[in-house]
């Protein structure tokens, strides 16, 4: 998730919680605050009431359009005990001049007369609706949410992408970054000292990079040469001591073991040389190749080498693959998948290869078990030890792909054993 999405999120988080808190806080008061209003009004209106039913004078009319009622009752000593003499409450009363019920304030007092007697004075006067008041509130504290969340939203991602910019811009840059390429300088001036210093170690992150990637060419060039040389010189000498007529045939045999072990280590170095050469992206040159043509020239160059294991090679089109890809990196890629199904293949067995415009599938018998698909394109990995194979085709193959923006994928399927070459969706 994105930092801006994060920063939305709490943000609305934190406004539901304080809105929430506070109307609720908003709610409380304001009752306390009409309830206090009202019930001074209701102590005043009482208190007129006991003053004169006391002082033996006329009581105020009980129908005085105001919609106030009182009641005055004569009530028991134990009622009166029993009770407390001062009670406030919310009820429903009958208004007389509506002829309806509404929400009303209640104050209930008990007094003595002069005569000992105790009267109970019940007066109420019309109050707000609470229900009404809560869906009021409620409604104009989402009004206000709403109102708050899109403005501080608003205001915050304007501010973030204001302030982040020269982040983004950093971003930017390092994604098209290639190491060994020409690359555009980065042009990124702000005045945030941190952004300043983050740009700073960008650059000499890169200028290092850079450096290490130069040592990394040249050691693999000198080491291309310099290994490859006296193993060349190696191969040679043990050739022509091969050829000496005096050497027993024991000793021809050592020979000829020696010289296969040579002729190993060399491909083992050129397949390794390979490999570093792919991982440290040394092969940027890239043009519109149709795969078709190119593995059809390569099945004719090792057609002969199929007929000696009496292997029946197919080929099936059903479209032309194209691609934009190095095309040495190309003739390895399809060679080394060639070489896998010939080596790992039994005498009088099929290759069979599909191609249409989406892949490529090599199909080759082999052990009648599938392989292990979470190591097989793993460096060295061998099921089995075979004659002239380094354990590193597949790696080969598959780093190639993941270079080229290709998908290498294994599964057995019907007896055969495949490997198929897609362009990722």
């Amino acid at each position: 998730m994105k930092l801006i999405y994060y920063i939305i999120l709490r943000i609305s988080i934190a406004l539901i919680l304080i809105l929430t808190v506070w109307a609720a806080f908003f709610y409380v008061t304001m009752i306390d605050e009409i309830n206090d209003e009202v019930d001074d009004s209701l102590e005043d209106y009482s208190e007129t009431i006991i003053i004169r039913a006391l002082a033996g004078e006329e009581l105020p009319s009980k129908n005085n359009g105001s919609n106030n009622q009182y009641y005055l009752t004569e009530v028991s000593k134990e009622y009166a005990e029993s009770h407390e003499d001062i009670q406030y409450k919310d009820s429903m009363v009958y208004i007389v001049e509506k002829e309806e019920k509404e929400p009303a304030r209640i104050l209930t007092t008990i007094f003595k007369d002069d005569e000992g007697r105790y009267h109970k004075l019940t007066v109420s006067t019309p109050s707000i609706e609470k229900d009404d008041l809560k869906g009021a509130i409620l409604l104009w504290v989402i009004f206000l949410y709403v109102a708050l969340s899109l403005c501080i939203i608003f205001i915050s991602v304007w501010v973030f992408y204001r302030n982040m910019r020269p982040l983004y811009v950093l971003l930017h840059w390092l994604d098209g970054y290639q190491t060994g390429k020409k690359n555009e300088p980065l042009k990124n001036d702000t005045q945030i000292t941190e952004f300043r210093k983050l740009n700073e170690a960008a650059i000499r992150y890169v200028e290092r990079t850079e450096q290490m990637f130069e040592q990394q060419k040249q050691f693999i060039g000198n080491a291309s040469h310099e290994i490859q040389t006296p193993l060349a010189i190696c191969r040679n000498r043990l050739e022509m001591l091969m050829e000496d007529d005096s050497l027993t045939e024991n000793q021809l045999e050592e020979l000829m073991k020696t010289h296969q072990t040579l002729e190993y280590i060399t491909k083992l170095n050129k397949s390794l040389l390979l490999l570093t050469k792919i991982d440290n992206g040394q092969f940027s040159d890239t043009k519109d190749l149709v795969l078709n043509n190119i593995l059809k020239r390569y099945l004719e160059d090792y057609e002969e080498v199929y007929k000696y294991r009496n292997i029946k090679v197919t080929i099936v089109e059903q479209g032309e693959f194209y691609a934009t890809m190095n095309e040495s990196l190309t003739i390895a890629l399809l060679t080394n998948l060639l070489k896998n199904a010939f080596v790992h293949n039994v005498d009088g067995g099929s290759i069979h290869v599909e191609i249409t415009r989406y892949s490529i599938t090599f199909r080759n018998t082999g052990t009648n078990y599938p392989l292990d698909k979470e190591h097989i394109f793993e460096r060295f990995y061998q099921v089995s030890r075979k004659e002239g194979s380094t354990g590193l085709g597949l790696a080969i193959a598959d780093s190639i792909c993941r270079l080229q923006h290709l998908k290498l994928q294994y599964y057995f399927e019907q007896q055969e054993h495949c490997f198929e070459i897609s362009k990722h969706n």
